[in-house]
């Protein structure tokens, strides 16, 4: 992997902004520092195996390439196995995965910057048709900057309904390539007094919608103080039947709360995507993590998308969390990924760059690990059932045991 032109570094060194030490990702860092022998070592720790084996690369069309290519984002495809069984056929489906940044500044009038994302998507969403991409899914609030943290009201025009200009754009290429289209946009609720939520739309692949989900949880932290836009959503935990197999939408900051993961799971998914917008400061060692993990609790593929680049808005503002003023919220690293119920996972998208993933997955690996760990089978959620119905009473007290001596006087 070479490393990239971009901005000077302290030691005279030249990398592109957002990259790691001139490289796309952790991936390829290590991957060109360390010898062969030891990298597969590395690489088998760090993104595990798949069936006892390491996941394989699939080979893309040409033209595919080519759009990556001329467009200039990252392009990368995986394939996820499962056991051979003798009672069912293989369940393959082809997933894919989108992270983007902004296509004009924030200054631009909103119309412009709009049909600019549209235009700027439409080769990555043609690569992922022409590669025969079954499930897509874009990232959190994708038709806009994401400048629910600035508190500026304005930014609410970008706000649509489900029926909007962004769901009949995607209507359209639904339909062309017969693929299903997970859609994250800021909601506008005309039918309960233009209410905002923050809310993804699943489009068939007929380009009929199916249905949506509205973000369950809502962050208060640091600049990511979204209630001033939106509140927790009323839409439970859905999970979506398409031709292709049963998804989710985990939308964001609900990857830090297991609860919301376990619903999802507990309704059935066999794929959840996190659609998702957060910044290196703040959340990237966590990043890996907790998506891995939920694949693994719950026995289904996770597909996490980030963002990715500096948005700078032209009002500084304040977070509340003792930094100065500032007009961004720091950079959105991209690094979207797979994670497969086995532990095995992909290595990410650039941390810098727009990018398109594609993962093979068969979803017969879901039931074969669930059968393998029997997690459902040994969860006692009846103990948790009790235990969550005292602690939302008022009268709840924590069962704490102390130690009889500890308060007894010297």
């Amino acid at each position: 992997m070479e490393k990239r032109e971009g901005e000077e570094t302290e030691n005279g060194t030249t990398q592109e902004k957002g990259s790691i030490c001139g490289f796309d990702s952790l991936y390829h860092l290590l991957q060109t520092s360390l010898s062969p022998q030891l990298f597969q070592e590395v690489n088998r720790i760090l993104l595990g195996l798949n069936c006892g084996k390491k996941l394989e690369s699939i080979a893309l069309p040409q033209p595919v390439k080519a759009l990556s290519a001329n467009h200039d984002f990252d392009l990368q495809a995986f394939s996820f196995s499962a056991d051979k069984e003798s009672l069912r056929g293989p369940r393959i489906v082809r997933v894919g995965l989108i992270q983007n940044s902004i296509a004009l500044p924030t200054t631009e009038p909103f119309l412009n910057q709009r049909e600019a994302i549209f235009q700027k998507l439409i080769p990555m969403i043609d690569a992922a048709g022409s590669s025969g991409v079954n499930i897509l899914c874009l990232q959190e609030a994708w038709t806009m900057p994401f400048a629910f943290c600035t508190r500026e009201k304005k930014w609410c025009e970008f706000a649509e309904e489900i029926d909007g200009e962004s769901t009949k754009f995607l209507q359209q290429l639904a339909q062309k390539y017969n693929m299903v289209i997970i859609s994250p946009i800021l909601e506008r609720d005309v039918n309960h007094g233009e209410t905002l939520w923050n809310t993804a739309v699943i489009i068939g692949n007929h380009g009929n919608i199916i249905g949506k989900h509205r973000k369950n949880h809502i962050p208060r932290v640091g600049d990511f103080n979204e209630s001033t836009y939106y509140m927790e959503g009323n839409t439970g935990h859905p999970v979506f039947e398409t031709a292709y197999g049963k998804i989710a939408v985990n939308i964001c900051y609900g990857r830090h709360h297991p609860l919301n993961w376990l619903a999802f799971g507990l309704n059935g998914a066999e794929i959840v995507f996190n659609p998702s917008a957060t910044v290196g400061e703040l959340s990237e060692p966590m990043w890996p993590i907790e998506a891995r993990n939920a694949a693994i609790a719950n026995s289904y593929f996770v597909g996490s998308i980030n963002r990715v680049g500096t948005e700078v808005f032209p009002n500084p503002f304040t977070s509340g969390d003792g930094k100065p003023q500032h007009a961004d919220f720091g950079h959105f690293y991209g690094s979207s990924h797979f994670s497969a119920p086995d532990a095995s996972c992909t290595p990410s998208l650039a941390r810098h760059k727009d990018g398109l993933l594609i993962s093979d997955m068969d979803l017969n690996l879901c039931r074969q690990l669930k059968d393998k760990w029997g997690f459902r089978m040994t969860a006692r959620y009846d103990v948790y059932a009790d235990l969550l119905g005292r602690y939302v009473k008022q009268d709840f007290e924590p069962q704490v045991i102390s130690d009889p001596l500890l308060h007894k006087s010297a």
